[in-house]
């Protein structure tokens, strides 16, 4: 009898224990929630500031540094052609002048004549000529098939390459490529355009959906949430930390 209610009050411990840390985890995941609330409460709020110029310290933006910004979009919301139309429209109003678009499965090139008609002073960037027009927005536009694509081709060039010079030279030692070389090739095929300064992406990813990695290795990559929650203070204050912190590039 005594067992039998010393194993009831452990029974009962144990429930309290349970229900006990129950409520706590409840109490921290409340707290948790509140504090992530406040913070996009003063997130949103602070890009409306920035958007009505009450923030003056956001107006001065030295664009000199952003020479070639890059805009990763999420396929699922690239068909927002509307919004992305917005975006671009924003970035011409700020006074920026090469872009870069770019989504996964190729969406915006689907889009590309609707989005160059409505935007009154831009055009597609096809070669590293089309930059040097400063009146007009040079818009490039790429899928991921496009990296793709752009690393065969190299691969083909270089093979054919280093097979021609084994031939003449009678070389057939094994050959390394190193990432100049492949800089090279890609030149060469027209499929090595600018390193973007910037990479913005909007969707719920947390990565640059399989941008060209080779022009991104010294690029600021900001994540700026969903396109349809785009905001224009928010992507001034993204260019304009972007353009007041000092980039440290190792050797």
């Amino acid at each position: 009898m005594m067992d039998l209610r010393i194993d009831m009050q452990r029974a009962s411990f144990a429930q309290i224990g349970n229900l006990g840390l129950l409520l706590l985890w409840h109490i921290v995941h409340l707290f948790v929630s509140i504090w992530y609330f406040l913070l996009g409460l003063a997130y949103v709020l602070q890009s409306y500031l920035i958007s009505g110029g009450v923030l003056k310290s956001y107006k001065a933006l030295n664009l000199g540094k952003l020479r070639y910004l890059a805009i990763v979009i999420e396929s699922e919301e690239a068909y927002q052609t509307s919004k992305v139309i917005e975006l671009l429209q924003w970035l011409e109003a700020i006074g920026v002048k090469r872009v870069c678009l770019y989504d996964t499965e190729g969406v915006l090139k689907k889009s590309k004549e609707a989005i160059l008609n409505k935007l009154k002073n831009a055009s597609e960037f096809k070669a590293y000529e089309d930059l040097v027009d400063q009146n007009r927005m040079a818009l490039e536009i790429l899928s991921f098939s496009d990296g793709k694509e752009a690393v065969t081709k190299a691969a083909n060039l270089l093979f054919v390459k280093y097979l021609k010079l084994a031939k003449s030279v009678g070389d057939h030692e094994e050959k390394i490529f190193t990432e100049p070389n492949m800089d090279e090739a890609l030149k060469a095929i027209s499929c090595r355009g600018p390193d973007p300064d910037l990479l913005l992406v909007y969707g719920p990813a947390r990565c640059h959906l399989g941008f060209p990695a080779w022009r991104i290795r010294y690029t600021e990559i900001v994540h700026m949430g969903q396109l349809k929650s785009m905001r224009y203070g928010s992507l001034i204050k993204a260019i304009y930390r972007f353009t007041t912190v000092r980039q440290n590039y190792g050797k």
